[in-house]
């Protein structure tokens, strides 16, 4: 069968804490996913919006008002835009960090403890999912000063993955960097995912060259290609497979290190041959597994399958993946979710 039964979780899992996170995978999905994460539980459930405090506290940066016309999607309105502040260059910014690496390595002792006692397969991953510079820009920064601030935000996620690496050992590491705002703008996306430079392909792939280029040897390196899920709707829907497999193909032309993993999201009404035919045009390395984010809860198994034959004439050899984190979705359906991944993993 083209799917081979392996799974991806992408991210966030709503869940209460990383303890509850890395006991369900392990009951429920065991070796069928070769990384865990911890969930991103707490602070952290919705994405990069928790990163505002630090923002909101940082003495180099200003509050400038507004949420730059994200209002339309539920939860969104508050979001607040920062600029630098009286007096401050873009030179001057520096972020020690962004606050990833001590999540990362207070939930890797958990991780660890549970995978030495039995609950995690041995062998599995501990992955750390990380926004790109440009996630954090769009979303918090005025659109007249991201050109500025941004190289800042680059400097400290890769100190931050610099963190992450020196503290827990390469050989059960995975970092995952989330390109998502990337792509929407590049489908025309407007309003605060508007970009500051033009060639958006060009200078995307360029930006996430040099994030790969933090992850060190032995460890390994994904990449979650996606459309967003505020308010559990993309940004912009994608009209197929197109802009994906661009990215991925100059993203692994481009990388200066192997790539473990590619994620591209399928939307829950997309089982037709138009959406995934692009697919025949991918080219990743021999390295580099494939997963579709094509298992959605509202149509279970059932649904899921419809959209790996769909997948199959174009791709073989595909891992599975729900399109973007489950962080905001109700704890009580996160094992119905579970048990769809592991039902239709064992069906290959």
């Amino acid at each position: 069968m083209a799917q081979n039964g392996k799974v991806l979780l992408v991210g966030s899992v709503g869940l209460e804490d990383a303890d509850q996170v890395f006991r369900a995978l392990g009951e429920r999905l065991g070796s069928r996913a070769k990384r865990y994460p911890d969930g991103e539980t707490g602070p952290r459930y919705y994405w990069i919006r928790w990163v505002a405090e630090l923002f909101q506290g940082h003495p180099q940066l200003a509050v400038h008002g507004g949420n730059q016309g994200v209002g339309e999607f539920q939860g969104q309105a508050e979001i607040p835009s920062f600029t630098l502040a009286d007096g401050v260059g873009g030179q001057d910014l520096n972020f020690a960090t962004l606050g990833y690496a001590q999540a990362a390595l207070e939930s890797h002792a958990k991780f660890q403890a549970l995978r030495e006692s039995g609950v995690i397969p041995p062998g599995t991953r501990f992955q750390v999912s990380l926004p790109t510079a440009i996630a954090l820009s769009t979303t918090f920064m005025h659109l007249d000063r991201r050109g500025e601030i941004e190289p800042a935000i680059e400097a400290g996620l890769i100190r931050d993955a610099g963190a992450i690496a020196a503290g827990i050992p390469a050989g059960e590491l995975a970092i995952q960097w989330d390109v998502c705002h990337e792509v929407v703008a590049h489908d025309g996306a407007e309003g605060r995912w508007v970009l500051h430079y033009d060639n958006i392909l060009d200078g995307s792939v360029e930006r996430i060259a040099r994030l790969l280029a933090a992850i060190p040897d032995g460890a390994e390196a994904g990449i979650h290609l996606c459309y967003g899920d505020p308010g559990h709707a993309h940004i912009i829907e994608p009209k197929d497979f197109a802009t994906c497999v661009a990215f991925a193909n100059r993203i692994s032309a481009a990388a200066p290190r192997e790539i473990q993993w590619m994620h591209m999201p399928v939307p829950r009404g997309r089982a037709d041959d138009a959406y995934f035919a692009p697919l025949q045009d991918l080219k990743l390395a021999p390295e580099t597994e494939l997963y579709l984010g094509l298992v959605h809860h509202t149509d279970g198994a059932v649904g899921t399958r419809a959209r790996i034959a769909a997948a199959g004439k174009y791709a073989d050899n595909f891992g599975i993946a729900t399109e973007c984190g489950f962080g905001r979705r109700p704890a009580k359906t996160i094992p119905e979710l579970l048990r769809i991944h592991a039902e239709v993993a064992d069906g290959a």
